[in-house]
C-alpha cells in the first residue's frame, strides 16, 4: 500500500510541476506530461517498471476520449463525411504505409514485416492531436476539420488492419496445413508471448488475445473480429436504452458514472480478448449511442476519467523511453523518428493541395498528423504476439514512435511560427480599391459584424465593410452583400473607407489586439467619432473603454440577459415582471462596468486589485438590495 502511495504521490505532483509550467509557455499540456514522464522515469530514476503496468490502465484514457468523440458523431454525420474519410483519410493510410514500407525493405526488412511496420507508423496519435487541437481553438478550422477526419479514418482503419496483421505472420510463426488450419511454432509463440510482456500489452491481454486467435486461421480470426464489432452495434442499439432507463429508475447519481464505466470496461474486455483496439470498439459503441437520450450523463460522467487518463498515459509514454537504447544508436533511432515525419508530412501536405486545403489549414494538415501514434504500441505488440514483427524490430519501432509522439507539441509550435507569419505577411496582399463610402464603417464581419451589417443595411443606411480575410469577403459577395478586403487596422484603409466623414464606426474584430489598435488609432484621428465594439469579456470592456470606445456590447451578454429571462417567466414571474428584471440588472450592470473601469489596472489581475473588489462587492450588495425592495413593492401591491 505504501509503495502504490509513493508512486501515486510521484506521478500526480510531476503532472501538476510541469505541466502548468509547459503552459505558461505556450507548449501545451502535452508536452508538460511528456516532460514529466522523462523526468520521473529516465532522468530521476523515481518510477521503474511498473510504468508500463501502469500504462495498460492509462490508456482507458484513449478509450474514453475515442467513446466521447463517437457520442458527438451521430451515423449520419459520418455518412456526410464519407468523401473525407474515404478519400483524404484512406488515401493517407495507403500512401503513408506504401512509402514507409518501402523505406523498410529498402533496409532489407522481409516484405511482411515491412508491411506491418508501414501499417504501424502510417497511423497518427488521436490522444495528442486532438487534445492540442482543442486547447488551440483549432478543431473548427478547416484544417482541424480535415485532422479530425483522418484521425478518425486511422481509428477505423485499426480493424481491419488487426484483422490482416495475422496474415502476415503465416510465414514466420505458423505454417499451412493441408486442410487450411495453421500449424503453431511452439518455440516461436513462446518467444511471441515473452516480446509481448516485455512490450506495450501486458502478459495477461497478450495471453487472452492470444489464446482467441492462436488457434485460428486467418479468415476465422477475421470474422471473430467482424463478429465483436456486430455484438457492439447491437447491444448499443437494442439493450443499452432499457438498461439506462432502468439504471434512471434508481434514481443515484453515482449509478450512471457506474454504467458509464462499465461501458468502457466491457468494450475494452471484449475487444482485448479478440486482439482488437479497446480504443475502436469504444468509439463504435459511442457513434450507436450518440442519438440515446442518455448521451449527456455519459459526457459529463465520463470527462473528469478521461482527462487525468490522458495525462497519465502521456507520462507513461515520457517515462517508458528507453535511453539505454536510444543512447546506443542515437543517430540512427533518431533519424527514423525524423525520417517518418518528414516522408508522413510531404504525404500530408500534398493531400492537403490535392483537396484544395489553404495557407494555415494546408500546414496545420500537414504537421499535425506527421507523427505516429499511440495505437502503433498496440499493432506492435499485436504483431510480435501474433508473429508478424521480430522482437528486435519491435523495440526499436516502439522507441521511434515514442521519440515522434514526443517531437508533435514542437511540430505545433512550428505551425504557430508559420501561422503568424502568414499573419504578418497577410496585410501586403493587394487591398481592393474602396468606390463607395458611408455613415457606418463595419471592420470585421464575422458572425457578429454579420448581423449587425445587416441590420443597419435593412434600416435604410449605407455601410462600408472591412475585413482581411479574402474567404470571408468571397462569401458576403456570393450572397449579394458588398465587402471590401483590407485591414481595418492600417490607416490608408480607413482613410480611403471615409473615416473622416463617418458617424459610426462598429469594431467586430476577432483579434482583441487588433481591436484596441484600430479603437484608439479612431479616437486619436477622430475624437468626435461614435464608436461601437465588441468584447468578449469584462476585460477587453475595460480595455476598449480606455481606448476611447463609447458603445462596448459584451458577446454573450444581451443572449445571457434574454436566457435569464426565460428561466424567470417559467418559474412563475409574469412577462412583464420577467422584463422588468431583466431590465433591472441591464441597467445596474452598466453602471457597475463604468464604475469599475475607472478601478481597472492593466498590470494587477482584477482578484489582486483591493479597491476594484471591495467595490465589486458593494455593488453586488447593491444589485441585491434593489431586487429585494422591488420584491417588497410587488408583494405590496398584490396584497
Amino acid at each position: 500500500m505504501e509503495g502504490f502511495l509513493f508512486q501515486a504521490t510521484i506521478y500526480l505532483a510531476a503532472a501538476v510541476i510541469a505541466v502548468p509550467i509547459a503552459a505558461r509557455l505556450g507548449l501545451g499540456s502535452v508536452l508538460g506530461y511528456l516532460a514529466a514522464g522523462i523526468l520521473i522515469g529516465p532522468v530521476l530514476g523515481l518510477v521503474g517498471s511498473e510504468t508500463k503496468d501502469l500504462q495498460h490502465f492509462a490508456e482507458f484514457g484513449v478509450v474514453m476520449m475515442l467513446f466521447l468523440i463517437g457520442l458527438e458523431l451521430e451515423p449520419r454525420a459520418l455518412w456526410d463525411m464519407r468523401h473525407r474519410l474515404l478519400g483524404l483519410g484512406g488515401l493517407q493510410v495507403v500512401l503513408s504505409t506504401a512509402a514507409l514500407m518501402g523505406i523498410a525493405m529498402a533496409y532489407d526488412q522481409p516484405w511482411n514485416v515491412a508491411l506491418a511496420i508501414g501499417l504501424t507508423l502510417a497511423l497518427s496519435s488521436t490522444a495528442i492531436v486532438l487534445q492540442t487541437l482543442s486547447e488551440k481553438n483549432l478543431m473548427q478550422t478547416g484544417g482541424g476539420r480535415s485532422v479530425f477526419s483522418v484521425l478518425l479514418t486511422q481509428d477505423i482503419a485499426v480493424i481491419p488492419i488487426l484483422a490482416f496483421l495475422p496474415l502476415l505472420a503465416i510465414s514466420t510463426v505458423a505454417g499451412v496445413m493441408p486442410d487450411g488450419s495453421i500449424s503453431i511454432n511452439v518455440e516461436k509463440v513462446d518467444e511471441a508471448h515473452e516480446a509481448a510482456e516485455a512490450s506495450h500489452l501486458g502478459p495477461a491481454a497478450a495471453e487472452a488475445a492470444f489464446s482467441f486467435v492462436h488457434s485460428l486461421p486467418g479468415w476465422g480470426v477475421t470474422l471473430v473480429t467482424l463478429g465483436a464489432v456486430a455484438s457492439i452495434i447491437i447491444v448499443g442499439v437494442f439493450f443499452t436504452r432499457p438498461v439506462f432507463r432502468y439504471i434512471h429508475s434508481a434514481n443515484l447519481r453515482e449509478m450512471y458514472t457506474a454504467i458509464a464505466l462499465l461501458i468502457i470496461t466491457g468494450i475494452s474486455f471484449l475487444m482485448m480478448l479478440v486482439g482488437l483496439s479497446p480504443a475502436l470498439g469504444a468509439f463504435l459503441a459511442g457513434v450507436v449511442l450518440a442519438s440515446s437520450e442518455f448521451r449527456h450523463e455519459l459526457e459529463t460522467d465520463l470527462e473528469p476519467f478521461k482527462g487525468l487518463l490522458l495525462g497519465l498515459f502521456f507520462i507513461t509514454v515520457g517515462a517508458g523511453i528507453n535511453f539505454e537504447l536510444l543512447f546506443a544508436d542515437t543517430v540512427i533511432i533518431v533519424g527514423m523518428a525524423l525520417l517518418v515525419i518528414i516522408v508522413k508530412g510531404v504525404i500530408l501536405y500534398g493531400l492537403g493541395r490535392l483537396f484544395k486545403l489553404r495557407g494555415r489549414d494546408k500546414w496545420l494538415f500537414a504537421l499535425g498528423l506527421a507523427q505516429a501514434g499511440e495505437f502503433g504500441f498496440v499493432l506492435v505488440s499485436f504483431s510480435v504476439t501474433t508473429g508478424a514483427m521480430p522482437n528486435v524490430v519491435a523495440e526499436t519501432l516502439l522507441l521511434v514512435i515514442a521519440l515522434s509522439m514526443l517531437i508533435t507539441p514542437l511540430l505545433f509550435i512550428v505551425y504557430d511560427v508559420i501561422h503568424k507569419r502568414m499573419e504578418e505577411t497577410s496585410g501586403t496582399v493587394e487591398p481592393d480599391d474602396i468606390e463607395d463610402d458611408g455613415p457606418v464603417i463595419i471592420a470585421g464581419i464575422g458572425r457578429f459584424g454579420q448581423i449587425v451589417n445587416r441590420l443597419v443595411q435593412a434600416s435604410g443606411f449605407q455601410t462600408v465593410v472591412l475585413d482581411h480575410n479574402p474567404e470571408t469577403i468571397a462569401v458576403m459577395r456570393r450572397f449579394g452583400f458588398k465587402a471590401y478586403l483590407g485591414d481595418p487596422t492600417r490607416p490608408d484603409i480607413l482613410r480611403k473607407a471615409g473615416l473622416k466623414d463617418a458617424r459610426v464606426l462598429m469594431v467586430a474584430l476577432d483579434d482583441p489586439k487588433a481591436a484596441l489598435a484600430l479603437i484608439a488609432y479612431a479616437r486619436k484621428e477622430r475624437p468626435d467619432l461614435h464608436i461601437i465594439a465588441r468584447a468578449r469579456d469584462r476585460t477587453e470592456v475595460y480595455r476598449q473603454y480606455q481606448a476611447g470606445a463609447n458603445d462596448i456590447v459584451r458577446e454573450m451578454f444581451d443572449g445571457s440577459l434574454r436566457a435569464g429571462r426565460y428561466v424567470l417567466e417559467n418559474m412563475g414571474l409574469s412577462e412583464f415582471e420577467a422584463h422588468e428584471a431583466e431590465r433591472m440588472f441591464y441597467d445596474h450592470d452598466r453602471m457597475s462596468v463604468r464604475e469599475l473601469a475607472s478601478l481597472w489596472r492593466a498590470d494587477v489581475e482584477p482578484s489582486a486589485n483591493k479597491e476594484y473588489v471591495a467595490r465589486a462587492k458593494e455593488l453586488q450588495k447593491d444589485l441585491e438590495t434593489a431586487f429585494l425592495n422591488r420584491s417588497d413593492e410587488t408583494e405590496k401591491k398584490s396584497a
